[in-house]
């Protein structure tokens, strides 16, 4: 058969390298709306839920257990039942219901109710909804910082350079996980350098997460996992009860704290129990409410192949950010995870957030080449940070970054090399040459930089774990003639006393205020409310360095 020239063409496509999937109910590759999902239901006695969702208490899984003892607000559950699922959805994308109306039914739903509710949604409904239903008024974004050599210089700089373009948010990883501690202690220091007030993480295993934690090191947590079937979470030493007892752990020493679920999860497992990826990832954002925390990390996450093989991938993905919203808790909305040949099908996916905002559009944006990416890669990387400057210019949104000028990313990338050189001074630890200070300033990668003797970094990463902590490096850092940067890290670690930054979907903004759904909620009813970008901010999104004027002509 002779075939079409243009045919020909389009099967060499980006696109037609990612791999899809139809619909197989019966092992959980179906975004939403399965025939296995329950029917809605709830049966309170004396205050405590009997029957949920067709199963009797009796025959509750220790999910559906905690769920039902925790995670639904009671008093309203009766009440908030008996509307019909088509008029929540109506609620939620009419600018005449306010927010709080709305999450007083939310909260008071089952998991199948609001599974339900999502089902009569298309995406431009779920983005209207998710512009009101936000925790947080104005709209933020996070930040990955890593690289292939945990190289601890060139993780200071990026993270300096990183909090000047915005990031309320920089987190990393190891490549190495003995190498935690100075990559910790990398964007600890760096990203103070930048600004005052940011608030940093190293995702490990949860023990070594924890301690990094309560030593000053780190200030938020978000890769707590959970998932949405009893197997999942009680096939090794995880328990509902567990998860729960580490998030108030954490929030006892002043460490905001998120929890990671996504739909797709259960599948990649395989214990999807026959129901639908949107119905288990409701389970594991109730679990999150029940547990006590402030948010989640959702949106499918590293599960990303998985829903966006199966039709409707996309939608069922915005669907469980805006659940997560509807329950009232900070949403870091994925967005973080390469997962397509396409760079058309790339941006559409982040649309969905990027153009209603969520607390966090990005869980994280790699703020270097994604080969670097110890994350496994995100869906942006530094090599878009000016595509995103021009999409949030073109549509008049703010996507949580500032254009900057090169010769100030150079100065705040130098600094935060410098301050951290200080620091290993001041401990006695391998030394940092200059040469690897000027690297770092100018590097595009972990390519760019000159190697360490890892054997011992390793060494003394191990030893600065066990003898120091935060106000040791905030001391080393005074010592050293960085007085700055040293209250920078003091003062972290005084906000971790105050616990303000403890309430739903906290951020510092660029002038080290407070923002969180508390002292700053989202109000949106509709044009003219809610977030509204200032003419000073409007001013710093336009602003382009190839931009012509009439001196121009």
């Amino acid at each position: 058969m002779k075939r079409s020239k243009r045919f020909e063409v389009l099967e060499k496509r980006p696109v037609n390298l990612d791999g899809f999937s139809e619909e197989w109910a019966e092992v959980g590759l179906i975004a939403m709306e399965s025939d296995y999902d329950p029917e809605p239901s709830i049966e309170v006695a004396e205050g405590v839920i009997v029957e949920m969702d067709g199963k009797k208490r009796e025959d509750f899984d220790s999910i559906d257990l905690y769920i039902a003892d925790y995670g639904i607000n009671i008093e309203n559950a009766r009440e908030a039942m008996k509307l019909d699922t088509l008029e929540i959805a109506r609620m939620l994308v009419d600018v005449n219901v306010p927010r709080e109306k709305v999450i007083e039914i939310t909260t008071a739903i089952t998991p199948a109710k609001i599974t339900k509710v999502m089902s009569h949604l298309n995406v431009v409904e779920i983005m209207m909804a998710q512009m009101k239903m936000r925790a947080r008024r104005r709209p933020s974004n996070q930040a990955h910082v890593t690289n292939l050599d945990d190289n601890p210089v060139l993780m200071a700089a990026d993270a300096a350079e990183a909090v000047l373009r915005g990031f309320s948010e920089i987190e990393t990883t190891t490549a190495v996980s003995r190498y935690a501690p100075f990559n910790a202690l990398a964007l600890l220091v760096g990203g103070l350098c930048a600004r005052k007030r940011v608030l940093s993480q190293c995702s490990l295993e949860e023990s070594l997460e924890l301690k990094m934690g309560m030593q000053g090191l780190t200030s938020y947590a978000e890769t707590v996992s959970v998932y949405g079937t009893e197997a999942v979470m009680t096939d090794g030493d995880d328990t509902p009860w567990s998860k729960g007892f580490l998030a108030s752990v954490y929030a006892s020493r002043g460490i905001k704290t998120r929890f990671t679920s996504g739909t797709g999860a259960e599948v990649l497992m395989g214990n999807t129990e026959k129901k639908s990826m949107l119905y288990l990832e409701a389970r594991c954002l109730y679990l999150t409410k029940a547990c006590g925390v402030q948010g989640t990390q959702n949106g499918s996450v590293s599960c990303i192949g998985i829903p966006g093989a199966v039709p409707g991938g996309f939608r069922v993905i915005a669907a469980e950010n805006l659940m997560a919203s509807m329950l009232n808790l900070e949403v870091a909305s994925g967005n973080d995870q390469t997962f397509t040949h396409s760079d058309m099908r790339r941006m559409s996916k982040v649309f969905m957030q990027l153009l209603p905002g969520t607390d966090f559009i990005t869980s994280g944006f790699s703020a270097m080449p994604n080969f670097d990416d110890m994350f496994a890669g995100s869906n942006t990387d530094c090599d878009d940070y000016d595509d995103w400057y021009v999409l949030q210019r073109d549509m008049r949104v703010d996507g949580g970054l500032t254009p900057v000028r090169e010769e100030d990313a150079i100065r705040v990338r130098h600094y935060g090399a410098k301050a951290l050189q200080a620091v290993f001074q001041y401990f006695d630890l391998p030394e940092i040459r200059e040469e690897e200070v000027k690297a770092a300033a100018y590097a595009y990668s972990s390519f760019d930089m000159p190697k360490r003797n890892m054997v011992e970094d390793l060494k003394a990463a191990e030893k600065f774990l066990a003898h120091y902590n935060g106000l040791d490096v905030a001391k080393a850092l005074w010592e050293k003639g960085y007085h700055e940067v040293s209250e920078n890290v003091l003062d972290m670690l005084k906000q971790r006393i105050t616990g303000d930054y403890l309430h739903t979907s906290a951020i510092f903004d660029e002038d080290a205020g407070l923002e969180s759904a508390l002292n700053d909620p989202n109000l949106y009813e509709g044009p003219g409310t809610g977030y509204q970008i200032s003419e000073e901010r409007w001013g710093k999104l336009v602003q382009r360095e190839n931009i012509l004027g009439p001196k121009d002509f």
